[in-house]
């Protein structure tokens, strides 16, 4: 909580790994945001991930007056969580700051371990994934088209802005095959996305070491104040 809320109670919301990085949330409670999380691990954004998301934004925006529209914080496979609940809800994201974020579940944990993308992929993650979404089989996996990156029709409809920062050496969450690929789409679509590369970078460490571009993203869009 700040110490002094902003007018309207602006709120931002992480998606995944509360503390990691935080530099940015820090920023943001320190300008008078409330800083919330959820904690579902494991369910990579799935339907039921998102099903809770829904229940927790309305306790917040009836029970306790927060705003009716959130700015989203998404690191990692944090990106399925926050993408995948603003693709069902539009009208209730401000913006999305996603960092290093998963966009399609074949690239990660997929990737070469399944023959799906560049990177490295994650067998433990992958069997977890497969639970979480009941997929039967890789191929079930292989065939969904429910990922970030297949659905930013809503998004660029409801003219979210959104603000991607990574590593162009990752090779855990390959930027091109997630974030390049999302910003490509979004752009054939109408939609306004910010990028900022971090040369040489791989996926750690998240954010920049001096948070203010990504601060000022989030009050420009989701308070009007600069």
């Amino acid at each position: 909580m700040p110490k002094q809320s902003l007018p309207g109670k602006p709120w931002a919301w992480r998606g995944e790994f509360f503390g990691a990085y935080a530099n940015v949330d820090v920023a943001l409670v320190k300008k008078g945001f409330h800083l919330v999380y959820l904690n579902a691990p494991n369910l990579f954004g799935n339907p039921e991930a998102v099903s809770q998301w829904n229940d927790f934004y309305d306790e917040l925006t009836t029970k306790y007056g927060f705003a009716r529209k959130v700015a989203l914080i998404g690191l990692s496979r944090g990106g399925l969580y926050c993408y995948n609940w603003a693709i069902a809800n539009p009208g209730k994201v401000a913006c999305i700051y996603a960092d290093a974020p998963v966009c399609d579940i074949k690239s990660w944990p997929g990737g070469k371990l399944k023959g799906l993308g560049k990177g490295d992929g994650n067998a433990a993650e992958w069997s977890k994934l497969l639970k979480a979404y009941n997929f039967k089989s890789d191929a079930d996996a292989i065939a969904f088209h429910g990922n970030p990156i297949d659905n930013l029709k809503p998004l660029a409809g409801a003219k979210i802005p959104l603000l991607h920062v990574y590593g162009d050496a990752d090779k855990t969450v390959p930027w091109d095959e997630n974030t390049g690929l999302l910003a490509e789409r979004y752009r054939a679509l109408g939609g306004s996305i910010t990028l900022i590369p971090k040369p040489g970078v791989v996926h750690h460490p998240h954010g920049l070491t001096n948070p203010a571009p990504i601060v000022e993203f989030i009050l420009k869009h989701d308070t009007g104040n600069p």
